[in-house]
């Protein structure tokens, strides 16, 4: 009986991880010579704007076996613009391998990573590559990797140019791997990624962690069903089609109207957020509008944190950086023939309910067979019940709920705790749909009585300057606003707006005689 290990590879831009990637196929006989990043022929990096532009965007997936394991290894990008897509993959994660340069060392996007890597729980061992580059010293990197990850993985050294370590780095991955033995439980998967095949149609990634999926069989998605169509497993170097998918595996799914996040029958977790939301955003322009939500709404359905919206008539999606808003123009020109034009970039804004605010709509009083009120209050984002669970059927609380938490999204509200006062239906008129539609429409009632303020976004920033440098750059951080909180003589640590990073980030090579490195990622509202 074979077993199944679902790893990934994450890494800071430019650490070899895609070319490691290329070398764990290689080395397993999957493919016959090696791809190049430069080159644009790597297996993974198999979209034309990847290939392009030398970097990963979209996670994708290759196979390959070692003895009775078959690894599923998941390819992440890199780039901090891209983060979203390697969110969204280590829900689908048994190991991890985190790359790191033997040159650059630990930089910010790693210790982002191993952070997330340690607060999940997933066992990860870290690769330190490009050992055979110049410049490489695999004794400082050992030290940042204990220090400054606060980790004690084995390390493993190598260069995925030349293969040196790799057969050891694979050895340990692969072993210990438990025998899949759930796939008698409930049907429990996660859509981690959504394509468009060759006619249009939705294929779905789903990570299944129990029970069995067969074609033509109907599932759960939510509240709702779906009928799969066809499946296609990765085993050993490809994706063939099979009657069935089980436990443990990775398979691709046709047949079902999901978005990423769906889970396919239950819930195997709560699903939580593992990095920050995106703090920008900016207006989308095209001369052909039609097309222009078109192809928006495909692109959304890849990368829901793109948060597509209407304000106005304006189209708006929300960006983690400048780079994403270049690989979304080029995307929707290449793939979708429609040219766009951007606004300048903003700072994404939010609202908090300032006080205690109640609604309350009942059957009658509007043109949905549904009674539903809400409290809503300062707190954490949590959707309560102040009804009888029996008081409606299951899937009218799901539809309720899931309808709130979309129109807290779609508003920006957040710091907002929810709770359901009143609930009544009506047999058999009422549907799910009712209360899906009329939810928000008592939400912002309710927010409106409570009343809002608005908040913007700070960041937790860490900068490391000269000590001779030290007195000017406070004096520039006060300037764009920057609180420092911990200082040393060459660390600042503190928190800053995040609609000032760009500036300060502008300024520091004068200040610093271009030694200055500053590192910043979202902490929260104010």
């Amino acid at each position: 009986m074979s077993r199944t290990l679902n790893l990934g590879v994450l890494a800071h831009v430019d650490a070899g991880k895609t070319s490691l990637t290329e070398r764990l196929l290689h080395t397993a006989g999957v493919i016959d010579a090696l791809g190049s990043v430069d080159a644009g022929n790597t297996q993974t990096d198999s979209l034309a704007l990847e290939r392009q532009r030398g970097i990963t965007i979209k996670s994708a997936v290759a196979s390959f076996a070692v003895g009775d394991v078959v690894v599923n290894l998941i390819d992440t990008p890199g780039h901090p613009d891209f983060i979203a897509e390697v969110e969204r993959v280590l829900d689908v994660l048994d190991r991890a391998v985190l790359v790191v340069s033997a040159v650059e060392g630990v930089q910010a996007q790693t210790r982002v990573l191993m952070r997330t890597l340690q607060r999940l729980e997933i066992p990860t061992v870290v690769f330190v590559n490009k050992m055979d580059r110049r410049g490489a010293d695999g004794d400082r990197v050992a030290r940042e990797v204990a220090q400054e990850l606060a980790t004690d993985a084995p390390i493993f050294f190598g260069s995925a140019i030349t293969g040196d370590g790799v057969a050891e780095l694979v050895a340990a991955v692969t072993s210990s791997v438990p025998d899949d033995d759930a796939a008698g439980g409930p049907l429990s998967g996660t859509v981690f990624k959504v394509e468009r095949g060759k006619a249009g149609e939705k294929v779905a990634f789903v990570r299944l962690f129990s029970g069995t999926v067969r074609v033509r069989e109907r599932v759960r998605i939510g509240d709702r069903e779906g009928k799969v169509t066809s499946i296609a497993v990765f085993d050993r170097g490809s994706a063939p089609r099979r009657a069935t998918a089980v436990a443990g595996q990775i398979a691709k799914l046709w047949g079902l109207d999901v978005r990423i996040g769906d889970t396919i029958g239950t819930a195997h977790r709560d699903r939580v957020r593992h990095f920050a939301p995106p703090t920008l955003e900016t207006v989308v322009e095209a001369d052909d509008r039609v097309a222009l939500h078109s192809a928006l709404h495909q692109l959304a359905e890849q990368d829901p944190l793109i948060n597509l919206r209407l304000d106005g008539d304006d189209v708006v999606v929300s960006l983690y950086g400048e780079v994403q808003k270049e690989v979304i123009e080029a995307t929707l020109a290449l793939e979708h023939g429609v040219a766009v034009r951007f606004r300048d970039t903003r700072t994404i804004r939010v609202e908090r309910p300032r006080g205690t605010g109640e609604a309350v709509r009942v059957l009658g009083e509007s043109p949905y067979a549904a009674t539903i009120g809400f409290r809503v209050a300062p707190g954490p984002e949590e959707f309560r019940l102040e009804v009888e669970l029996g008081s409606l059927p299951l899937a009218f609380f799901r539809a309720t709920e899931e309808a709130v938490r979309d129109a807290l999204r779609a508003d920006r509200v957040h710091g907002c705790t929810v709770t359901m006062t009143h609930s009544g239906y009506c047999s058999p008129v009422s549907v799910a749909g009712d209360f899906r539609s009329l939810a928000p429409i008592v939400l912002r009632e309710a927010l409106e009585r409570a009343g809002t303020v608005t908040c913007e976004p700070v960041h937790r920033f860490r900068l490391e300057v000269p000590p001779d440098a030290l007195a000017a750059v406070l004096v520039a951080l006060g300037k764009v606003g920057g609180v420092p909180l911990t200082t040393t003589a060459t660390v600042l640590e503190g928190h800053l707006p995040a609609a000032r990073v760009h500036e300060l980030q502008r300024r520091l090579p004068a200040l610093t005689r271009g030694e200055g490195v500053l590192e910043s990622e979202f902490d929260h509202y104010a």
